[in-house]
């Protein structure tokens, strides 16, 4: 998800929310209360337009960096995860890849360099084929 639609265009349910923050259970290990101000913060981070999957990429994601030691795990505070700007900004951390593109094809090798009297004979052979291309024309 490149971009998230328009919050119209993304009804929200009760059980959506419920399946969110169950998730976000699992994955962190937490067990939260869903109190009236969670609820709507899943709601507005879900009326976004993100998915199930973009909240496990990201919860993932943040893991991984914490592990790795450059997050700090406030980083999965449910008050801080759920900002719509941190979690966007995050998800798209977490697609970028930070390897190199595959090298491509090795160039072939270059010819040796002509001597001079090689360089002059292909002259005059393309000479000779400009003359009969010419006289091919008129």
């Amino acid at each position: 998800m490149s971009q998230p639609a328009p919050p119209s265009s993304f009804p929200v349910h009760a059980d959506a929310i419920g399946q969110a923050h169950q998730l976000y259970g699992q994955l962190t290990g937490q067990n939260l209360r869903l109190a009236f101000d969670r609820e709507r913060m899943w709601y507005e981070l879900l009326r976004l337009g993100y998915s199930l999957q973009d909240l496990r990429n990201v919860i993932l994601y943040l893991q991984r960096e914490i592990r790795a030691q450059r997050r700090n795990v406030g980083a999965l505070k449910l008050s801080n995860l759920l900002q719509p700007d941190r979690f966007e900004e995050d998800l798209q951390i977490s697609r970028v890849r930070l390897r190199p593109p595959p090298p491509s094809q090795p160039a072939p090798p270059s010819p040796p360099p002509l001597s001079p009297l090689d360089q002059q004979r292909g002259r005059q052979r393309a000479l000779q084929c400009l003359r009969e291309i010419k006289a091919g024309l008129r």
